[in-house]
């Protein structure tokens, strides 16, 4: 079972929106104010839909930003589409994410199935057979 989505407005970067506060005496990292807003946003355009995918999946994801400014990155999204469309972000064990500019109309969509692992075991086994003589594996640091 597929399940495609739109999500409006620029996502934030879960690396780099992190803002260091004190609670207790303690330092502590909690997300930016633009990465609460988009979670909020997210989740308000984002319904739990039933039921939840099972087992291994794979995601692709187009996310538009409205500038080159952001560095592509999804974890935020994978976070945020647990509960409502997979259990846990685990799940996901093949990732296929592209980087667009559209400034009028910032957005990702998203596509998550189940993961083809037969395909994807026969995927790895045809490329290290093209490329083995290409390529060099070395155990040393």
């Amino acid at each position: 079972m597929d399940r495609y989505l739109i999500v409006y407005g620029e996502p934030a970067s879960k690396a780099n929106s992190r803002r260091l506060i004190t609670v207790g005496g303690k330092p502590r990292f909690i997300k930016s104010s633009k990465a609460l807003g988009y979670a909020e946003d997210f989740k308000r355009q984002v319904p739990r839909v039933e039921p939840l995918l099972e087992g291994e999946l794979r995601v692709d994801m187009w996310i538009y930003y409205a500038s080159q400014r952001p560095d592509l990155d999804e974890s935020l999204i994978l976070d945020l589409l647990q509960e409502k469309i997979y259990l846990n972000d685990r799940q996901v064990r093949e990732r296929h994410v592209h980087h667009f500019i559209d400034k009028a109309n910032p957005r990702v969509e998203i596509l998550v199935q189940p993961r083809d692992s037969a395909f994807a075991e026969e995927a790895a086994k045809f490329f290290r057979e093209k490329f083995k003589s290409e390529v060099t594996l070395s155990s040393e640091g």
